[in-house]
């Protein structure tokens, strides 16, 4: 490959898209699956029930600290196959790329793509790539989807019907970071702050967890953040969720952009947490096992299903008063994953 950015025949199906696909995506993505290059990817699986799930990432800027839309892509497609008690298995992973991207940023994010799906134990069995005329795509997205074998007892993690008042809502660490850091990065605020994005992979966590406990129920809260994924549960439940502020997990420097941002961290997107809500006897033990996990060493316990407030997310702040979280509405960050 001797060109040093995309052009147009790169997405013509020609030998330039061939030259392409054989010197970067398989060089990296290889596997024996995805050497056949067949339409449809053959897949086998032991089980009879399979999730899955689709995604894009439109994430400005594709660099951030933390991550790439690259890492990202495979950590937010295994996320939500491993929070709906899937164990991810293979991913697409398909990309639209503008005319003129340099084929070096591409390799960048290439190589981050086959490191994370190494990590998280995933296979990139298919894909597509198309190229655009410059200024008709912001230089690069990218769609996956992601299949994965799911138990009969685990396909009611996502579903959230076993929640009663007294169950405990558990999260692996800080809230907030990827969307302060891609925010600190994007206008250019120049804060005084190592804020990274949380972007990882869970299932390695999530399956430590639901091999020995029963979880009643999973999200990851990415867009919306927190209070957006416990408003919906607790709407779908019909019961009423209480929070202690003294317990958010928030590092300091997140608290300080949001305070002067105008923004509520539980509403700020996040690409490396898992909410888990189980029964009150299970919490502890829950919480010790995903504390001796790297991903899950700050986790600890948030809130509370009660039968007070029904459909209501409620805070109870350091001073005792109690103020009602909404979901949020509007976009806070667009193109935020």
């Amino acid at each position: 490959m001797k060109e040093t950015k995309i052009m147009l025949g790169h997405g013509s199906g020609g030998k330039m898209m061939h030259d392409l696909i054989e010197g970067l995506f398989l060089k990296h993505f290889s596997n024996p699956i995805l050497r056949e290059q067949t339409d449809a990817a053959i897949l086998s699986t032991e089980s009879a029930e399979i999730a899955f799930t689709t995604d894009s990432f439109v994430i400005d800027p594709i660099f951030f600290p933390g991550g790439n839309i690259g890492k990202l892509a495979v950590c937010g497609t295994v996320n939500d196959l491993a929070v709906s008690g899937a164990v991810p298995l293979y991913l697409s992973v398909s990309m639209i790329i503008e005319e003129g991207f340099p084929l070096e940023d591409l390799e960048k994010i290439v190589i981050s793509l086959a490191e994370e799906a190494k990590k998280a134990e995933v296979l990139i069995v298919t894909g597509d790539t198309k190229v655009v005329n410059k200024g008709k795509c912001d230089k690069l997205f990218i769609n996956t989807a992601g299949i994965g074998r799911i138990s009969k007892v685990d396909n009611q993690i996502a579903k959230a019907r076993n929640i009663l008042p007294g169950d405990l809502v558990l999260i692996n660490g800080t809230i907030g970071d990827h969307g302060m850091a891609i925010m600190n990065v994007r206008e250019s605020f120049h804060f005084r702050s190592t804020v990274e994005s949380d972007c990882a992979s869970l299932n390695g966590l999530i399956r430590e967890v639901v091999e020995q406990y029963p979880v009643k129920f999973m999200r990851d809260p990415t867009r919306g953040g927190v209070a957006t994924v416990l408003n919906e549960l607790a709407t779908k439940t019909g019961f009423g969720i209480e929070l202690d502020e003294t317990t958010l997990p928030v590092l300091k420097g997140v608290k300080a952009m949001c305070e002067l941002l105008g923004f509520d961290p539980l509403q700020v997107a996040n690409e490396g947490k898992v909410l888990l809500v189980v029964a009150e006897s299970d919490a502890k033990r829950v919480l010790e096992t995903m504390k001796m996990n790297e991903l899950g060493a700050n986790s600890t316990i948030i809130g509370r299903v009660v039968s007070e407030h029904p459909g209501r997310v409620v805070l109870k702040n350091e001073t005792g008063g109690r103020r009602i979280i909404d979901s949020l509405t509007g976009d806070q960050l667009p193109r935020i994953c």
